[in-house]
């Protein structure tokens, strides 16, 4: 399983307000050309959603539903795709005060379920997701990546 951790900066906004704008997944698709459509379910008893993604990926689409769980107490939330076309995708998001703006942290995990070709594949499908990422965050907050792999990612 491959493994991904981005760090951005959001200058000049709180915290809070930049959670608020991660979480607002319908607005995606009109502040990042990234994301193609999302579509969220009502809220579920403990307060999670189930969201449905569309998003480009090296010049196709890549699909998947999963399950967000929200927790505004500390900025952060979680998601697990429930079905799509990774065989494991996972990770979180958390947001903290740096430097009069945000910190922003994203971490994933996932595994394509193509172990004959995970060498090759594996590497780019990164390569894509932390490049996919940075420009999300820049859609959505003006952020700035501050990791050096991600920001060579991003060319």
């Amino acid at each position: 399983m491959r493994h991904v951790v981005l760090h951005a900066l959001a200058d000049g906004l709180a915290p809070a307000d930049v959670y608020g704008r991660i979480t607002d997944f319908r607005r995606y698709p009109e502040l990042t050309d990234t994301v193609r459509e999302v579509r969220v379910d009502a809220p579920l008893p403990d307060g999670s959603l189930v969201s449905e993604w569309t998003v480009t990926f090296r010049g196709g689409l890549m699909r998947w539903r999963e399950r967000d769980t929200f927790s505004p107490e500390t900025l952060s939330l979680t998601f697990e795709q429930l079905s799509g076309d990774f065989q494991t995708f996972e990770g979180s998001w958390r947001c903290e005060p740096r430097d009069g703006g945000t910190l922003v942290v994203f971490t994933a995990s996932f595994d394509l379920g193509i172990p004959t070709l995970a060498e090759i594949l594996d590497p780019v499908a990164e390569s894509t997701l932390r490049t996919n990422i940075a420009r999300i965050l820049v859609g959505l907050v003006g952020a700035e990546v501050i990791d050096e792999c991600a920001a060579a990612a991003r060319g």
